[in-house]
This record gives C-alpha cells, structure tokens and sequence, in this order.
C-alpha cells in the first residue's frame, strides 16, 4: 500500500524512479553501436516531422489539432542534435556523410516550419536547443563555434521575419491561430495576474488552500496544477484533483499563463520549487562530466562509448533547452505530458552514470 501514489507528486517522483532504472537497464543491456544510434534519431527527426506536418494539415483541414509540439517537441530535439552529433563523429573517421546531412537539415527544416506553425514558443525551444547541440558538439570537438556575430543577427532578422510572415498568413487565412499577436496579448493580459496570485499565496509547503479552486475540500499541495498525463492518472484509477472541462481555466492560471518556477512553487512549495532547481542543475552538471569522459575515451581512440556519447549530446541540448524554456517562461513546457518527456531526458542523461557488473 505504501507505494500506491496517495498524490500528484507522489505519483511523479514513482514514475521517474520507474524511467530511470528502466533507462539504466536499456542502456547497460542493449549494445548502443554509433550505427544504431544514428538509426534511432534519424528514425525520431523522420518521425516527428511527419507527425507535425500531419497536425498541421488537420488544422487547416479541419480546425482540430492534438498540439503534438508541447510535449514530443523535446524529444524531436533529442533526435536532431543527436543525429547532428552522429554526422560529426562520422565525418572525422573520414566517413562521407553528405548524403545523410541532407536528411537531416530535411528534417530540421520541416520541424521547424511545422513546429513553428503550431507554437510560436516552441520556436523558442528548437533554436536554443541547436544553439546549444552546436556549443556543446564544438566544444566536444575542440572546434571554433559555428556561430559567429553575423550568423547570430543572421537568425535573429530570420526569426523576425518568420514572426511578421505568421501575422500575415494568420490576417490573410483569418486562422488566429497562427497570430503571434494574439499569444503576446494574452500573456500580456493574464500574466500579472497570475504572477500577483502565486506570489501572494505560495507557502513553504504548498500554497494558501483559500487560492485553491476546491477552497477548503482541497489539499492546498499537489492539487494537480502540475501533473502527469490525465490519461495516465486515470488509467491507474488514482483519486487525486483534475481538471476537467471548464476548470482547465482555473489550471491555465498557474500551467499556461506562468514560468516553471512559479508553477512548481505553487503546486509544491518554496521546497518542492528548490528540489526541482537541484534536480535540473544535478542532472546538468553529471551530465557534462560523463560526457567530457566519453570524450576522453574517444580522443583514446576506444569507440567503445561513441553511441552513447552522441545519444548523451543530444540528450544534454534537449534537457537544458526544455529547462530554461520551462522554468523561466513556459510552465506548460514541463508539465502535462511535457512533464514525461522532461523526467525521460533527465533520466537518460542520469542513467549514463551508472554501469551495471556482471559476475564471472
């Protein structure tokens, strides 16, 4: 009985234990070759974009999308980075990726437009997240960064134009979907309210239960402003507080309208938002030590570890571009089904340090 979830983050922290040993089987039993990695990523960039462009298209077919950006996007990113490292490792073994680098700015190029369509802050999370697979492959390969002063304004002016072609695709279409106007508006128009409500009621342990939409029959922590799935919830068939129908305003205050911190801080606490903090900033930093150790192997010449160290690559950008961008702008971008694909990355990125011996 005692590891039946009794709430929402009981629940989080038992499925992410769940991951993370499943993730340290995964990684220790099957033999992650450079060649079966690069097969895997190149499989989820080829997947995503054809996912993306197929909810793009209902969109304009039917005006019904599933939003696959949200919650799979970190996991695209996981892909491309990680095919990106793949292409590095290859070419300095002499190995003529030409024809495979096509596929992939293929595939870059068509999440990004589809991607891009559906959510403007996904945008956000796919260009910080090649900015930094890039910094961290140049870095890796002790090679002068790709990105120089021109380059940098180069994608700035890019992303402007792409902001000011979606207003114009949005007033001709009359889909005001597509308006980045109307998401800036928004925000704009709900967020101090928000902020104002969190700050006013968040408690070392939770948050003040009289902020709470159920008020006194609620249990002012853990309430299920952030949560996993629904689905999942549901399927366990656990009692706790979800928002149905209309209350999914009440949840937007905190999951849409909010940055992670304050999200977190309100469903959890001052110590439930530090957790999180340590966890994201533990997971970064293991990371990168394990990664400048696979480096380490590979400048040996062993390539033993070079399907896990582009497998690690990818993870690494995916993770710390899904943090930043959650923590500091979107709260929905870790939350929800999001929140898997955020606890997957940083499991995976934990799993490389530990190596399981067998006896002999």
């Amino acid at each position: 009985m005692m590891l039946i979830a009794q709430n929402h983050l009981q629940l989080i922290l038992e499925v992410g234990i769940m991951i993370f040993i499943l993730l340290v089987f995964f990684l220790n039993l099957v033999p992650l070759s450079l060649s079966v990695v690069t097969f895997l990523s190149l499989f989820l960039a080829g997947g995503f974009t054809l996912l993306f462009g197929a909810d793009i298209a209902l969109l304009v077919i039917s005006s019904s999308q599933a939003e696959f950006t949200h919650p799979f996007g970190p996991i695209a990113l996981l892909g491309a980075v990680t095919a990106l490292a793949s292409l590095k490792v290859m070419k300095s073994s002499g190995v003529d990726v030409r024809p495979l680098r096509r596929f992939v700015l293929l595939f870059i190029v068509g999440i990004t437009v589809f991607g891009g369509l559906m959510h403007r802050s996904f945008l956000f999370l796919w260009f910080l997240g090649l900015f930094i697979g890039y910094t961290i492959l140049s870095k890796s390969f002790r090679e002068k960064s790709l990105f120089t002063l021109k380059r940098i304004f180069f994608f700035i002016a890019l992303g402007v134009a792409g902001f000011f072609s979606l207003e114009v695709i949005s007033r001709i279409s009359g889909m005001t979907i597509f308006s980045p106007m109307l998401r800036l508006s928004r925000i704009e128009q709900f967020s101090s309210s928000s902020v104002k409500m969190v700050l006013n009621n968040i408690q070392l342990i939770g948050h003040n239960g009289n902020a709470s939409y159920w008020g006194a029959e609620g249990t002012a922590f853990a309430e299920g402003y952030i949560t996993l799935p629904m689905q999942l919830v549901l399927f366990f068939g656990l009692p706790f507080p979800m928002f149905f129908g209309i209350l999914v305003n009440q949840k937007d205050t905190v999951d849409y309208m909010l940055p992670g911190i304050l999200g977190y801080g309100f469903d959890f606490g001052y110590l439930g938002l530090i957790g999180l903090i340590v966890f994201v900033l533990g997971t970064i930093i293991i990371g990168f030590k394990i990664l400048a150790n696979y480096r380490e192997r590979r400048e040996k010449n062993s390539k033993k570890y070079l399907g896990k160290e582009v497998l690690l690559t990818g993870a690494l950008a995916a993770f710390c571009s899904q943090s930043l961008i959650g923590l500091f702008i979107f709260n929905r971008t870790i939350n929800g089904t999001a929140l898997l694909s955020f606890m997957f990355l940083g499991c995976l990125i934990l799993a490389n340090a530990v190596t399981l011996k067998s006896r002999t």
